[in-house]
């Protein structure tokens, strides 16, 4: 296997709202992503993207936003996204982010979220929830991982990311 050049690319989903204590955490994903010399991806929003991306922007790490309309007049960047890409692709966004991402961490999260993670799950990323989704259809039961703290969450990912 060719030795890795590039960085980490960790995405971060979840909801477009937030409360102060799940923004905290989303600061905290993020700055401990950075932390690790990892590129943060993210919808490029508002909500946990933002705060996510504040917490590696203070911590100097680089953050992406994967946007879903065509400029940013359609989807505004939040103030902290670094490198914002307008897709044009509407909710098909997920679809690119989870492609171009090595892992992921859902905090919270709606259906949006759900999206990004069954595309995640579909394309055998590794994934660690944050206060996210449980899942449980029929006889499908994913073990994944469930972290309880952003320390917790971002060691999981990269536990699981040094394994590949």
């Amino acid at each position: 296997m060719a030795e890795r050049v590039h960085r980490i690319v960790v995405a971060v989903a979840g909801s477009t709202s937030c409360d102060n204590e799940t923004a905290a955490a989303a600061r905290e994903v993020g700055r401990l992503i950075a932390a690790r010399g990892a590129a943060l991806l993210s919808s490029g929003g508002p909500g946990i993207a933002e705060q996510a991306a504040a917490g590696a922007k203070l911590a100097g790490g680089l953050t992406i936003g994967l946007l879903s309309g065509a400029s940013a007049a359609a989807s505004p960047p939040n103030p902290h996204t670094e490198l914002a890409l307008f897709t044009g692709l509407g909710e098909a966004r997920a679809a690119v982010m989870v492609s171009a991402c090595d892992g992921l961490i859902a905090i919270g999260g709606g259906f949006g979220t759900l999206a990004d993670l069954g595309l995640a799950l579909r394309a055998k990323k590794p994934v660690v929830l944050l206060d996210s989704w449980r899942f449980e259809v029929g006889d499908v039961k994913p073990t994944l991982p469930r972290a309880t703290t952003a320390n917790e969450a971002v060691e999981w990912l990269f536990t699981a990311l040094a394994g590949r």
